[in-house]
C-alpha cells in the first residue's frame, strides 16, 4: 500500500510549478490587507482555497483567470515577493521535493511600480530565504527560477536578456504561457534565436490546448529543450490502427506493440525531449478526460521523458504527493514508476550536468531504495 505518508516521504523533482499559483490562502488575505486590496471574493483562508479549487474546476476561462488576477494582486511589492517565494519553497521542501524549477512572469509584477530587476531580485532572495528555513527544519531542497513571457505579449527578448543577467544568480531558464491559439511562440522568435546564441536553456508551454502544431512550432521552429504539458503529442499516437482519442478507454491496457507512433512523436521520443505532464491541471483545462486515463500512462510505458507536477498549486488544490497519489489510485503506478519520472525529472532540468548526476545518486536513488525496501 502506497499511502500519502510513503509518498510524501519520497523525493522529488519539480520542473512545472508556477509562483503565482501556488500562495496560501491566509498568504493572500494578510497580503491584502497590507496593500489594502479589497477585491478577495472571501476572507476566510478555507473559503478562499475552496473558491480557488471551484473557479479552477468551473469550466469557465474567465473565472479560471480571475483565479490569477487575485494572486497577482496581492504580489506587486518585493516584501510580497520576498514572502510567496520563500514560502513556495518551505511547502515544496515539506511535501518532499529536493529539487524545483519554479516560474513566473516578471512582466505581471509591474503595477506598482517595481522594475524587472526588482521583481527578479526579490523573488530570488525569497527562495533564498525558503532554502534556509528549510534547512533548519532538516529538509534540504534547492528551488532555482524561470522566468516567463507573456505569448500575448512583446517582452519575449527582454525576458530572455533577464535570463541570461541572473543565470548565476539562480535563474535557470526562459518560459513562454499564456494562450496557444493565435499566439504561435514564433512570435518570440527573436528571444529564442537569442538564448541560442547564449547557450541558454528554455521550455515552452506547448500542447496542452492547440495540438501538434504548437508542439512542432516550439520544437522545430524554436528549438525547446523541453515542453511544457506536451499533453497533445498523443494525438500522433494510433492505437490498435485508430487514433489515440477514438480508442482513449482501450488504450489505457494496450501492449505497446499495438501503438504505431506518427513521425513527431517518434522524433519527441526519440530526441529524449522532455513532457512537463501536470495530471490534475491537465484535467481540469480539458487537455485529459482524468487522471485514470491521461496519456501520461500510455508515454511512459511507451518510454517517452515523462516527468509529473503541480502547475498551479493553489487552483488545483494539490501538491506532489496528491499528484502521485492519484497516479497510484486511479493509473495504477509504482513506486518503481515514480522513481523512473522523478529521474526523468533530474536528467532534464536546467542545471549542469554534475549537479543533477549528485541529487540523482545522492539524494533520489537513496531515498527511493530506502522506500522500496521498507
Amino acid at each position: 500500500m502506497l499511502t500519502d505518508d510513503i509518498l510524501r516521504r519520497a523525493p522529488k523533482s519539480l520542473l512545472h510549478d508556477h509562483l503565482d499559483g501556488g500562495l496560501r490562502p491566509q498568504t493572500i488575505i494578510e497580503l491584502a490587507d497590507t496593500v489594502g486590496y479589497k477585491g478577495l471574493p472571501a476572507h476566510d483562508a478555507e473559503a478562499l482555497g475552496a473558491w480557488f479549487r471551484d473557479s479552477a474546476d468551473s469550466g469557465s476561462l474567465e473565472l479560471y483567470l480571475e483565479t490569477f488576477s487575485q494572486t497577482l494582486a496581492v504580489m506587486q511589492t518585493v516584501d510580497g515577493l520576498h514572502r510567496v517565494a520563500s514560502e513556495c519553497v518551505m511547502d515544496l521542501a515539506a511535501d518532499g521535493v529536493v529539487y524545483a524549477e519554479v516560474r513566473y512572469a516578471p512582466e505581471l509584477h509591474l503595477v506598482n511600480g517595481l522594475s524587472l530587476e526588482d521583481v527578479v531580485e526579490a523573488v530570488n532572495a525569497g527562495f533564498r530565504d525558503g532554502e534556509r528555513k528549510a534547512a533548519e527544519s532538516g529538509r534540504r531542497i534547492r528551488v532555482t527560477a524561470l522566468l516567463t513571457a507573456m505569448r500575448q505579449a512583446a517582452k519575449g527578448t527582454e525576458i530572455a536578456r533577464l535570463v541570461v543577467g541572473y543565470r548565476n544568480d539562480g535563474v535557470v531558464g526562459f518560459d513562454i504561457a499564456g494562450a496557444e491559439a493565435g499566439f504561435p511562440p514564433t512570435r518570440h522568435l527573436d528571444a529564442f534565436e537569442y538564448l541560442r546564441r547564449e547557450n541558454a536553456h528554455f521550455t515552452i508551454h506547448a500542447g496542452e490546448a492547440f495540438g501538434l502544431p504548437s508542439i512542432w512550432e516550439a520544437i522545430q521552429w524554436c528549438g525547446a529543450d523541453r515542453l511544457g504539458h506536451g499533453v497533445r503529442i498523443i494525438d500522433d499516437v494510433h492505437v490498435a490502427g485508430r487514433p489515440y482519442s477514438e480508442n482513449v478507454a482501450f488504450a489505457a491496457g494496450v501492449d505497446p506493440s499495438e501503438v504505431v507512433l506518427g513521425g513527431l512523436a517518434s522524433y519527441v521520443r526519440d530526441r529524449r525531449i522532455p513532457l512537463e505532464m501536470c495530471p490534475s491541471s491537465n484535467v481540469q483545462t480539458g487537455a485529459a478526460e482524468s487522471v485514470a486515463l491521461h496519456p501520461i500512462s500510455l508515454l511512459k510505458r511507451l518510454k517517452f521523458r515523462v516527468t509529473v507536477n503541480t502547475d498551479n498549486r493553489l487552483m488545483s488544490g494539490t501538491s506532489m504527493t496528491r499528484e502521485m497519489s492519484l497516479l497510484v489510485n486511479d493509473a495504477g503506478w509504482t513506486l518503481e514508476d515514480l522513481r523512473w519520472a522523478t529521474i526523468n525529472a533530474m536528467k532534464s532540468a536546467f542545471i549542469p550536468f554534475d549537479e543533477r548526476l549528485a541529487i540523482i545518486d545522492e539524494v533520489v536513488k537513496p531515498g527511493y531504495a530506502a522506500l522500496i525496501q521498507a
